[in-house]
C-alpha cells in the first residue's frame, strides 16, 4: 500500500487560482479552456488529476502537461488513472486486471498507446511491456511518480477524489484519495475547502444534466468534474478561485460544440428525467431509426431516447446518459448545439443538457464554445 503525499501550496495574495480537473486525454479542450479563461503567467494552474485514459491522445496530453508543470505556477496532483500506469508497473498486480482494463479501451488506454508507439504488440507480455515502459518512458514515469496526492492550503485541500478528514492525512492509502466514488454523498464536512474532480458532476443530480461545478457551503465542497471526453455532452471545467480572499467562486466551461443563438422563446419542463451512467437500465418499447420509445426501468417513466444512444451490456438494454428536459430559453440565448434531430436541437444552455425546439441562428465559425461564468458559492446545490 503507497500513503498519500501531502504538498503545501501557498497562493500569494491577489493571484487568481484556476482548478481543472478530469481532461482524459482531450488536450484541444485543455487548451481552449485556458485560452477561454486567458489563463497567464499571474495565475496559479492547479490539475487535479486525469490527465489521461478514456481517449485517444493521452500520451501528447501527458507531455503538454509535462512542460505546461515546467512553470512555477502550474501544479498538479494525481488521480487514479494517472496511477494506472504506475499500478501496472508493480508486478503484483494480477494480470487478468489489465488485460480486460486493455481489451476494454484499447488506444484509449496510456499503456496501450506507449506500447504501440515503442513497436510493441504482445500486450500479454507483461514483464516485457513493463521493461519496455521502464526503458523507453523514463521522463514520463518520474513525473507521475512525483505527483503528490494531496495540495494543501490554509483555505483549500485540493484532491483528486475525496478524503475522510482533514486530520491524518499523510496515513491515508492514496488509492483511496484518488479514486473516491459518489464523495458529495457520504456526508463529509470541512473546515477548509475540499475541491475534488473524479465524479462527473452530472451523476449527482436526478432531473437535470447540469455540468457546472457544485458548491456546497456548509459542507465546504467542490467537485469540478464536468464530464469531459466521458460523457457525449461533457466539457472541461476550471473553478475560478479570485485573488480578493473571498469565496466568491466562478467557472469557466468548455465543451467545443457549435454554437447558436436561438430566435424563439421557450418555458422549462415542469419535471424531467436526467438518465445517467449507473442507473441507466432500460426496456425498449418501440425501437425506431432516430428515436425509440423506452421505460427507464429505476423510475418507471416512460420517455423517448436517441436509438444510437442504446447499447447492450451482459444482457441488459442501457443508455448514455440521456434526458428529456425542455430548456428555459429567451430569444437571443447562445446554445451549444450537441445534436440535430428530426424533432429538434439536444443542446446546451449555460452548462445544462436540455430539448429546444425553436428556431436558431447559427454563429459565424462557431465551432468553440465560448466560456460560461457562474458567479457565487450559492449557485448549486445537490438535488436528490
Amino acid at each position: 500500500m503507497r500513503y498519500a503525499t501531502i504538498q503545501p501550496l501557498d497562493i500569494p495574495a491577489r493571484r487568481r487560482v484556476l482548478v481543472v480537473s478530469d481532461i482524459h486525454s482531450n488536450l484541444p479542450f485543455l487548451q481552449g479552456l485556458l485560452e477561454q479563461a486567458a489563463f497567464c503567467e499571474e495565475d496559479l494552474l492547479i490539475l487535479l488529476g486525469d490527465f489521461t485514459e478514456k481517449r485517444t491522445g493521452g500520451l501528447e496530453t501527458l507531455r503538454y502537461i509535462m512542460a505546461l508543470s515546467q512553470r512555477e505556477n502550474v501544479f498538479p496532483v494525481c488521480g487514479n488513472c494517472d496511477d494506472l500506469i504506475l499500478s501496472f508497473l508493480s508486478p503484483e498486480l494480477p494480470p487478468e486486471v489489465f488485460h480486460r482494463y486493455f481489451s476494454a479501451w484499447g488506444e484509449k488506454c496510456l499503456v496501450v498507446e506507449m506500447a504501440h508507439a515503442a513497436g510493441f504488440t504482445k500486450l500479454e507480455d507483461h514483464a516485457a511491456l513493463r521493461a519496455l515502459l521502464e526503458a523507453r518512458y523514463q521522463p514520463e514515469l518520474a513525473f507521475l511518480r512525483s505527483l503528490p496526492t494531496i495540495l494543501l492550503h490554509d483555505r483549500f485541500l485540493f484532491v483528486h477524489g475525496g478524503v475522510p478528514g482533514e486530520e491524518g492525512l499523510e496515513a491515508l492509502e492514496a488509492w483511496r484519495c484518488m479514486k473516491n466514488d459518489d464523495f458529495l454523498s457520504q456526508g463529509r464536512r470541512f473546515r477548509r475547502w475540499c475541491v475534488v474532480g473524479h465524479w462527473p458532476v452530472t451523476l449527482y443530480l436526478d432531473q437535470v444534466q447540469d455540468a457546472k461545478p457544485i458548491i456546497r457551503p456548509v459542507e465546504h465542497i467542490i467537485s469540478i468534474d464536468g464530464g469531459c471526453s466521458l460523457e457525449r455532452n461533457g466539457q472541461l471545467n476550471a473553478l475560478v478561485i479570485p485573488g480578493d480572499g473571498s469565496d466568491h467562486f466562478s467557472y469557466v466551461g468548455y465543451d467545443g460544440f457549435p454554437v447558436a443563438t436561438a430566435l424563439d422563446p421557450q418555458d422549462p419542463s415542469p419535471s424531467s428525467l436526467n438518465i445517467r451512467w449507473g442507473r441507466s437500465q432500460v426496456e425498449i418499447l418501440q425501437r425506431g431509426p432516430e428515436f425509440s420509445r423506452c421505460r427507464h426501468l429505476e423510475s418507471g417513466q416512460v420517455l423517448d431516447i436517441l436509438t444510437d444512444y442504446l447499447y447492450t451490456v451482459q444482457g441488459e438494454t442501457r443508455c448514455d446518459d440521456t434526458t428529456d428536459y425542455h430548456l428555459p430559453v429567451q430569444p437571443g440565448d447562445r446554445l451549444s448545439v450537441i445534436r440535430q434531430t428530426s424533432r429538434g436541437l439536444l443542446a446546451k444552455r449555460d452548462s445544462v443538457t436540455g430539448w429546444y425546439f425553436g428556431r436558431i441562428s447559427w454563429e459565424e465559425g462557431g465551432a468553440h464554445r465560448p466560456s460560461v461564468l457562474c458567479q457565487g458559492p450559492q449557485n448549486r446545490r445537490i438535488s436528490r
